[in-house]
């Protein structure tokens, strides 16, 4: 697989600098006294991620500032608004965290948070992130390639699918007490596509642990499919000989397809693809297939159908 062919840039030249230092002058306000050290583990704000390396596959845009990044979402699990997530999430507590594995492998295990954490080096990579409601931001991820996982537990020669299970408690999740989708979320990848150097399994952003409205402790980042197949949350991770049937499937199987892959041919029942809106810019940009990932993911799909297999 050859790697991203595009240089990277440097944090300092696209991370928006007035909100960077508005945010460190505001923890030096704090009297000395760490945020952190004041509220539940599950709400640090600003907790940095250590030893984390810059990598190959990353786009040289201009990043989605922070303030969007973390307050314009799609988390159903805490409301249908782009403001619930950022609004209610402060519930959700992420720690103590697991990440079972499980099904078809020949190692099943129960992953604590702390050892995913320290599971390989950590990388930034700024990926697109396209929704299916057609905008899309940038985004600096730190994670690593959920291969990294995956060969820790050997899967078997049936495994033809990976399923990934978010957690499910109405307490926490207060979204999850309504209909909109049948509960707890679930969303799956073709074992090529989970094996792929681009599918990250992701812990932070911007630096720092994820903010729970942004899929925390764990969330996956799939870069060249549509939003919502980065399932967020993650307690199970599933390997299976059969196709998992996703939330958005089961909800609108018509508008909603297991690959999911961005497609501006492929047009939703309610809208068009093939343009978006980038968060934070006036004017609307033509959509790229594969989320412009077509170099690295295309040789995936040679030969099949995109508009039947969308």
């Amino acid at each position: 697989m050859k790697p991203y062919k595009t240089q990277l840039i440097p944090s300092s030249e696209i991370t928006p600098r007035e909100l960077f230092y508005a945010r460190r002058k505001f923890m030096q306000l704090a009297g000395g006294i760490s945020l952190a050290a004041l509220l539940p583990y599950s709400v640090r704000a600003g907790e940095k991620l250590a030893d984390v390396t810059k990598s190959p596959y990353t786009v040289p845009e201009e990043l989605t500032s922070y303030k969007d990044v973390t307050e314009y979402n799609n988390f159903y699990e805490f409301g249908t608004s782009k403001e619930d997530p950022a609004k209610n999430a402060g519930s959700l507590k992420t720690r103590p965290w697991t990440v079972t594995v499980e099904g078809e492998v020949n190692k099943p295990r129960v992953f604590d948070i702390e050892e995913l954490l320290k599971m390989a080096p950590l990388e930034e990579r700024i990926y697109r992130l396209r929704c299916v409601e057609a905008w899309s931001m940038v985004v600096p991820w730190i994670g690593f390639s959920l291969a990294e996982l995956i060969k820790q537990v050997e899967p078997t020669g049936n495994a033809r699918f990976v399923e990934f299970i978010s957690l499910y408690d109405p307490e926490q999740m207060p979204g999850q007490k309504s209909a909109v989708l049948e509960w707890p979320y679930r969303e799956g990848l073709r074992m090529d596509e989970a094996m792929h150097p681009l599918t990250l399994l992701t812990v932070g952003l911007y630096g720092e642990v994820l903010p729970n409205q942004n899929g925390a402790p764990v969330r996956l980042v799939v870069p060249w499919k549509y939003g919502f197949k980065s399932a967020k949350s993650i307690v199970t991770i599933r390997f299976s000989e059969k196709q998992p049937v996703s939330s958005w499937m089961q909800a609108g199987p018509n508008d909603y397809g297991f690959y999911s892959n961005v497609n501006p041919d492929v047009s939703h029942a309610r809208w068009s693809q093939a343009k978006e809106r980038r968060i934070g810019e006036f004017f609307r940009r033509k959509t790229l297939l594969f989320n412009g990932y077509t170099d690295e993911v295309g040789q995936l799909y040679a030969g099949m159908d995109l508009n039947k297999y969308f």
